[in-house]
């Protein structure tokens, strides 16, 4: 067959595609290696394991710092004042109430022993109170 001017044969054809594919697949597996971060950074880490460890440690003080800072806290003076009274007023009415039920608690026995005697004066009309 004989060349013509401007068209390839089939066989050159097959060896260009055959060319543009390594190329490509050689292409895509270096994008691949480049944008591997983690195997990357592991390879770093063995190399160069000191700065990683000095990193880490900054890292973690960092955080460490910002957690455990201590907080400004604004106390309103007039507002304790108030909630202390609140508080003893409280404790004094809660104090007044146990020994009202601590004087209280012998009539409220009698007054129920009186009601509920009549029904225990009854007895039992069998041997299981049936």
């Amino acid at each position: 067959m004989a060349k013509k001017s401007g068209k390839k044969s089939k066989a050159e054809l097959t060896e260009e595609i055959a060319r543009s594919r390594e190329e490509i697949t050689h292409r895509l597996t270096r994008v691949r290696e480049e944008t591997d971060l983690p195997r990357k950074i592991r390879r770093s880490v063995r190399r160069e394991p000191v700065p990683w460890i000095v990193g880490a440690i900054a890292v973690g003080l960092l955080i460490t710092a910002v957690v455990t800072r201590k907080r400004k806290v604004i106390v309103n003076a007039a507002r304790i004042g108030k909630s202390k009274g609140r508080l003893l007023e409280a404790g004094f009415v809660l104090g007044a109430l146990r020994i009202a039920a601590t004087l209280l608690k012998p009539v409220v026995v009698k007054l129920i022993e009186e009601k509920f005697g009549q029904y225990s004066s009854r007895g039992r009309s069998g041997p299981k109170g049936f």
